[in-house]
């Protein structure tokens, strides 16, 4: 087996925008560091990057429970930047062929707009999109009934594992969502037949939406931190378990893909669905025993409106 290592990282549009107590900020910024000291040190020469969209670049007329990008464009939502992702267009055509082999209908974008649940890891990780070969897999955890379920998510991150088995390439596998938050991401159930028609079809944001928006989700952070907003609130032992579990053997995957969706929804909160792609990116390494967690890191930010984890686990070499 090739040699590949996995990083959970949340993000958060906040991070800039929204100011935070300094020790808060000061921890995050040196739990980043490390995160990306780990690797720097891995020297990964294929990134497979696993993350939502959020209205940005996927809407209800066409959302695919997953996509892989042959090419992909950050939108540079928020302070995230924008720009072309370095993707490897021929080796995301040979994955995409392997699920299918696999039994795997995977969606293909040859033209994937991504936000900053894509380039955020990016830029924290590498201070841009100037990166290693990436390949784009876009998970759907915004639009029921379409979000993949907790199993299919591990059965698709070890189809990736097989196919990676026959490559080279040490390789980085990023999971970059939740962990516990719900943030004012409308869903169809949103009585204004404005808003619905809004994240169902895609268009260009003109500049004054996109200023509108951050300053909406701004307020929003605000109001959770002071403890006047009506949004499910982080829940730090919800997050904990996840991270407790995820780097385990076969037990500890199957207690944690025995959680219903409605106990995601009820505990996590309605976009803990992102903790999903952690999931992905994790089953990528062996599931049949547990993996060495060499850095591990969490804290609560409700300033950023997330429960806000990093995990980095590396098996030993060789694999």
């Amino acid at each position: 087996m090739t040699r590949r290592a996995f990083l959970g990282m949340s993000h958060s549009p906040l991070m800039g925008l929204n100011p935070v107590p300094p020790a808060v900020e000061s921890d995050l910024k040196t739990a980043i560091a490390t995160a990306r000291e780990h690797v720097l040190a891995f020297d990964p020469e294929l990134i497979v990057l696993v993350a939502p969209d959020h209205y940005n670049g996927f809407f209800n007329e066409l959302m695919p429970p997953f996509c892989l990008g042959t090419q992909a464009r950050a939108v540079g939502d928020y302070l995230s930047p924008a720009g072309e992702l370095n993707v490897d267009a021929r080796i995301a055509e040979a994955l995409a062929a392997h699920l299918l082999e696999e039994d795997f209908d995977i969606a293909v974008s040859r033209r994937m707009e991504v936000d900053h649940g894509f380039s955020q890891a990016l830029q924290l990780l590498w201070g841009g999109l100037a990166t290693p070969p990436v390949l784009p897999l876009f998970m759907n955890a915004v639009a029921q009934p379409g979000i993949p379920r907790l199993r299919r998510c591990r059965a698709l991150g070890q189809a990736i594992g097989r196919y990676l088995d026959g490559r080279s390439e040490r390789t980085l596998l990023i999971g970059s969502g939740g962990l516990s938050h719900e943030p004012p991401v409308p869903t169809l159930s949103h009585p204004d037949p404005a808003v619905r028609e809004r994240i169902t079809v895609k268009r260009e944001p003109t500049p004054a939406d996109r200023e509108a928006k951050t300053q909406r989700v701004m307020a929003a952070g605000r109001a959770l931190a002071e403890g006047s907003s009506a949004m499910k609130p982080i829940n730090p032992a919800w997050d904990r378990r996840w991270m407790d579990l995820l780097p385990q053997g076969t037990a500890g995957l199957d207690e944690l893909c025995a959680s219903t969706e409605q106990s995601i929804e009820q505990e996590g909160g309605l976009s803990a669905h992102e903790s999903k792609t952690w999931l992905v990116a994790r089953s990528a390494l062996r599931t049949d025993q547990a993996i060495p967690c060499t850095f591990r890191h969490y804290q609560p930010i409700p300033e950023y409106i997330a429960g806000f984890g990093l995990m980095f686990l590396e098996p030993p070499s060789p694999q």
